[in-house]
């Protein structure tokens, strides 16, 4: 496996990645930003957001060194299915996308979601509304598996796709109860993805990551502090970037959940569980991985 926490000298933002974000709607722009931001600080070279055009002055006064890709939108201020051939055409130049934070449960936005995972062959984060998005729809899963190598020419990925939802997700996902996938987190997450041949992060108290060919990793840091709005979208951003510095999508997830919850462990010391927001999540992470994480087995 790549070595990301060791860099040549004679390198350039080039050499570790281009992530492209989706995210983002009017009141959910604090999604975006999260996200954007967290797939910066975990060593992307470079991290474009895409976002509702009317929002794109919140959002390039908020984020300085994350560029913003001003995008069509609905009148409800989501992105808009027109969006969709310019998505496409920069998604040319792209290593990995993710997609979902905050986008809004707006009909023609789902819409756009369906028609991006369908479509752009490009390794993918799905996350909050675009796992909304594939509700009923996940048999357009399958036609991800395409993809294969790395953003960077080597590397053997079992899928195109991360997903990353929590129990109330995967429930909505596969008609169960959550009660049901508290009851059998193990047996949920190694069935899907071997049925839809992704990555699967089931996030909760030790969040489950399962890949197509059975194998499954349980990460075992974390506090219940991180329950909180947006440390999802930091989660999603951090494995965003590791897959474009050109990790395989299951060692990326499995590094992701680890480095998330070693960022909210340092967190929790420092200011307690009660208080924890997901910005911390943000500030912790140079801590962590200055530190040359050792990557989980």
């Amino acid at each position: 496996m790549k070595n990301i926490f060791r860099r040549k000298k004679n390198t350039s933002k080039k050499d570790y990645g281009h992530v492209f974000v989706l995210a983002g709607s009017a009141g959910f722009t604090g999604a975006a930003y999260l996200t954007a931001q967290a797939a910066l600080l975990s060593g992307s070279g470079l991290v474009t957001l895409g976002i509702p055009e009317s929002l794109n002055v919140i959002l390039a006064k908020k984020l300085t060194e994350v560029m913003t890709k001003p995008l069509p939108e609905t009148k409800a201020q989501a992105l808009s299915v027109k969006a969709f051939l310019e998505i496409k055409k920069f998604c040319k130049k792209m290593n990995a996308l993710a997609i979902g934070p905050g986008l809004s449960k707006n009909k023609e936005t789902q819409n756009l979601v369906r028609k991006i995972v369908r479509t752009i062959k490009l390794p993918m984060v799905i996350d909050a509304d675009a796992l909304n998005a594939l509700t009923e729809h996940l048999n357009i899963l399958l036609a991800t598996s395409a993809v294969g190598g790395s953003a960077f020419g080597g590397g053997n990925w079992e899928s195109g796709t991360v997903l990353t939802p929590h129990e109330g997700e995967m429930a909505r996902l596969i008609g169960e109860s959550t009660k049901y996938i508290q009851a059998n987190r193990k047996k949920v997450a190694k069935a899907f993805a071997k049925k839809y041949n992704v990555v699967l992060v089931l996030k909760g108290s030790r969040t489950i990551v399962a890949n197509s060919q059975g194998s499954i990793y349980i990460n075992r840091t974390g506090n219940p502090g991180m329950a909180t709005g947006g440390t999802g979208d930091v989660l999603t951003g951090i494995i965003a970037s590791f897959i474009g510095q050109g990790l395989s999508l299951y060692e990326a997830a499995k590094l992701g959940v680890y480095v998330h919850g070693l960022a909210g462990d340092i967190v929790a010391k420092e200011k307690g569980q009660l208080s924890l927001t997901a910005t911390d999540l943000l500030k912790a992470l140079p801590e962590v991985l200055k530190k040359k994480v050792p990557r989980p087995a």
